[in-house]
């Protein structure tokens, strides 16, 4: 797998993860953990598709694959076309501020899981009265192409509440996505191509009764 720091580009797949500064916590209450979970659905729905996650006391994980191009860059003509930034039209979108087209689109990607996690921050200060870093540091993404990987990493996220002693069964943490995939109720996550890396449903939740295999998982 690649670095941490992997640059964001358009239908790639990505683990995304960060975790609390020194002995933070980043959710103490359920409220922390529902307006996360907004401000993710206003900052990375429009640019990525979501396969799972899970958000724990002191960190988090998300594995998204950023949607394709002609996606991506509807949402930047939308966001910066009332403020003269864009040189093109949409027909012809070349640059962003001055900047080559691919590296235009992966600034803006970061940007959006950056104005994810600093408008939580900024609330979550307001809220307990706090000053300074939240986060450990900038957010650190992988980028994910094997798929024996993407299933072991599947499960390896699932699985962080057992890890942590916090449940026994991955069904019980109700802050991962977990139950949404086994759930038959309409979800925004690819849930038909989670379960697919594990063959089929059965197979998904047999899987998520024991450890994961964390060889080369060093998150």
């Amino acid at each position: 797998m690649q670095d941490n720091k992997a640059i964001l580009e358009t239908d790639n797949t990505y683990h995304i993860y960060n975790r609390a500064n020194g002995n933070e916590i980043l959710f103490l209450s359920d409220n922390n953990y529902q307006y996360f979970f907004k401000k993710y659905e206003e900052y990375v729905f429009p640019i990525a598709h979501t396969l799972c996650y899970c958000l724990m006391p002191n960190h988090f994980h998300f594995l998204v694959r950023v949607r394709e191009e002609r996606k991506v860059v509807d949402q930047i003509l939308n966001r910066f076309s009332k403020s003269g930034a864009i040189t093109k039209t949409l027909q012809g979108f070349q640059t962003l501020e001055g900047l080559p087209r691919q590296q235009a689109i992966s600034n803006f990607l970061s940007q959006q899981f950056s104005h994810l996690f600093n408008g939580y921050s900024q609330a979550f200060n307001k809220q307990q009265n706090r000053k300074g870093k939240l986060f450990m540091h900038t957010f650190k993404r992988k980028l994910i192409t094997d798929e024996t990987y993407m299933r072991k990493l599947i499960h390896y996220i699932h699985y962080n509440p057992i890890e942590a002693g916090l449940t026994q069964l991955p069904e019980e943490w109700k802050y991962a996505s977990y139950n949404s995939i086994i759930s038959l109720t309409q979800t925004k996550l690819l849930r038909d191509e989670v379960i697919g890396y594990f063959g089929d449903m059965e197979s998904f939740k047999y899987c998520h009764k024991y450890p994961p295999n964390q060889t080369g998982i060093n998150p």
